[in-house]
């Protein structure tokens, strides 16, 4: 066997480290908690793959380990909003569209946002729209209005 070969084998290359938003790193009570366990799950993963030997497992888990260290690093705690009169970050908003349909969301931070379970980013379209909204306000969003109608 060539030591070319050998050498190949025995080296992984580090995967490059993912992309980390330009936005400040606005965190809910909850994403916080969130960045936490992922960063304790990344940890326990790479230490495991570091028992088996398992080099791939290594580097990828390493870059787990990296991205959740600088998002708990860079996290800004903002606290739940005590006025309920406008959407804020942490706002949970309802919005009504012209055909009647009902929508709520929960205004969070990055790496805590999941629009199919109701939680959007405030970076995105939708919550640049409703931040300093109040109830009765109309945004536009998918082409149609919608009335919001509730902010808690």
């Amino acid at each position: 066997m060539s030591r070319a070969f050998v050498k190949e084998q025995e080296s992984v290359e580090e995967l490059p480290d993912k992309l980390i938003s330009e936005h400040p790193n606005l965190v809910t009570k909850e994403g916080l908690a969130h960045i936490e366990a992922e960063l304790r799950r990344a940890d326990a993963a790479h230490a495991a793959a570091q028992v088996a030997g398992d080099r791939e497992a290594m580097a990828a888990t390493a870059r787990e380990v990296r991205y959740w260290g600088a998002r708990l690093a860079s996290a800004e705690l903002v606290p739940a909003p005590a006025d309920t009169e406008r959407v804020h970050f942490g706002s949970t908003v309802t919005i009504e569209r012209a055909d009647g349909r009902r929508q709520t969301y929960r205004i969070v931070g990055e790496d805590e946002a999941d629009p199919g379970k109701g939680s959007i980013s405030y970076v995105s379209p939708l919550a640049r729209q409703l931040a300093g909204k109040e109830v009765g306000d109309t945004i536009r969003i998918a082409g149609a209005d919608a009335e919001i109608v509730e902010v808690r």
